[in-house]
């Protein structure tokens, strides 16, 4: 397979002071004022206001809260899309620093706060002294973390009114050293798929079981049964998983209840081991009912795509990486992570990479997103920012 040719980087400098301190500060004010999917409206009103400040045409309500900012310059007709997100989590923060959460049980607990902050930068910097000919788009996305805004965005016309040849996408990883840049093409997060199996009895008294139909013995037995769909259902060589995380009753101490939910969550790399799954599960569920007289119902969600990297866009980010950070601060082939993100949503649509930039491995920067003492680190925020600045430059040459 030809590869794409090394991007050529442009001499200059790396970003301003002034502009890394003005990062530090809008992450700092973004984490402390988190706000959940398609409830963004002070973080897109900061963000469009300082886009505006530098003369970027602004696009507000896109797919809900959605933010796209386009620069143009020159007669070139290409066109590159950065996306970056901007949601929070429902998670109590258990940090203490100064800039922590002040809105109750919400954190930037993913890094999100980061991502955007860093998107700002490199737009602020292409607006006030980037050298391209065509035209950067700045997609600042709204509910990542449910999975709804990418789409909500797509289904709002992003592409037909933001036409562009690529788009591309970074998230922090925890446990990766500080500004490491791992990509590789193909499959780099998973399908979420979610599930919701419901059991119905009849309920008893627990000293009469022979008057009943236990929804709870059928339900014990689907739990163990789900766990031979990968096993025994999937080929070795694909990756999946099957996860169970909660098991609902109605019953008390003495009461044998009529109702059984399950619910739970499945990963994999492709719809078609999806399908699998789902199949699988409705049979299996079906049987084990129909065996202790219970009824069933499945429902099985296709949350998020799969985020499939192709591989001329993907060799990009490695070989850019690599000029601007050195060889040895690239991994181009690393393993996928059966975790999710809808920017997956897009690359149905469009040629694109998404990688990974170490957040680092000690202390809050290294703690696993979601985790409620999680931080982004600041020091991240001037390389992300002079990638996004050299990859619309080298992409966009003039």
């Amino acid at each position: 397979m030809e590869t794409a040719r090394a991007p050529e980087t442009p001499a200059r400098a790396s970003l301003p002071e002034d502009l890394c301190r003005q990062m530090g500060e809008w992450r700092h004010d973004l984490h402390r004022n988190p706000e959940l999917g398609f409830s963004e409206k002070r973080t897109s009103g900061i963000i469009a206001a300082h886009l505006r400040s530098a003369g970027i045409a602004v696009h507000e309500g896109v797919g809900g809260t959605g933010i796209v900012g386009v620069l143009q310059r020159g007669t070139g007709s290409g066109a590159i899309a950065i996306r970056a997100e901007m949601d929070a989590l429902p998670i109590p923060e258990e940090n203490d620093f100064g800039y922590a959460s002040a809105t109750p049980d919400t954190m930037h607990a993913c890094g999100h706060d980061g991502h955007a902050s860093m998107l700002l930068g490199a737009a602020l910097y292409l607006a006030r002294q980037g050298t391209f000919d065509g035209t950067a788009v700045f997609i600042f996305q709204p509910d990542e973390e449910n999975g709804r805004g990418a789409r909500a965005m797509i289904s709002d016309g992003l592409f037909e009114r933001f036409p562009i040849d690529a788009i591309y996408a970074l998230h922090n990883l925890p446990g990766l050293a500080p500004g490491r840049v791992a990509v590789r093409s193909g499959a780099v997060m998973a399908c979420e798929d979610t599930f919701r199996i419901e059991l119905t009895g009849k309920g008893t008294h627990a000293a009469m079981p022979h008057r009943g139909v236990d929804p709870i013995v059928a339900g014990a037995q689907v739990v163990s049964a789900l766990q031979t769909i990968v096993s025994r259902e999937m080929d070795p060589v694909e990756s999946a998983v099957v996860s169970v995380t909660d098991f609902m009753t109605s019953g008390v101490r003495n009461v044998i209840p009529g109702q059984v939910v399950i619910t739970g969550d499945a990963r994999s790399y492709s719809p078609q081991t999806g399908d699998v799954i789902d199949a699988a599960m409705r049979r299996i569920a079906s049987g084990i009912a129909a065996a202790h007289r219970a009824e069933c119902a499945v429902r099985y969600n296709r949350e998020f795509t799969a985020t499939i990297n192709t591989p001329r866009e993907a060799d990009i980010v490695a070989r850019l990486a690599a000029t601007l950070f050195g060889a040895d601060e690239v991994d181009a082939d690393c393993p996928p992570l059966l975790a999710s993100d809808d920017f997956g949503a897009f690359l149905e649509h469009r040629p694109g990479a998404y990688f990974f930039l170490g957040n680092g491995t000690d202390g809050s920067n290294g703690r696993a997103l979601h985790n409620p003492r999680y931080d982004f680190n600041d020091d991240i925020l001037a390389r992300g920012a002079e990638f996004w600045t050299r990859l619309i430059e080298t992409r966009l040459p003039a």
